[in-house]
């Protein structure tokens, strides 16, 4: 019991305060349950709750997307600029500025 008689150790002589500091560290580090296990667990729930804003966002969007697409003047708008559909009766020319062009130095 010479390892007890330093002074660090003096609390340690209590038998219950020796079985609640193993079982501290037991359920910190060491447990199905422990804290470092909870800690990875809420940054992935975080990181889940994010991605879910996210995805609920874009679903929101494509669903404005999908009304304008339903109506007849928002398919033909979309066939147009996308596209570059055209009635029988029209022509259309299409202009581009060289700033608007897709280069290897501009993307």
């Amino acid at each position: 019991m010479t390892f007890f008689k330093h002074k660090i150790f003096k609390p340690f002589r209590n038998v219950f305060i020796l079985i609640l500091a193993v079982f501290l560290v037991w359920m910190l580090f060491f447990d199905a349950n422990s804290w470092l296990i909870h800690h990875e667990l809420n940054t992935d729930i975080d990181a889940l709750e994010s991605e879910k804003e996210y995805y609920q966002k874009e679903i929101e969007k494509d669903n404005k997307a999908i009304k304008t697409l339903s109506t007849e003047e928002g398919l033909e708008k979309f066939a147009r600029e996308e596209y570059y559909m055209k009635r029988d009766n029209e022509e259309i020319y299409i202009i581009e500025y060289e700033d608007s062009l897709k280069t290897k130095e501009n993307d």
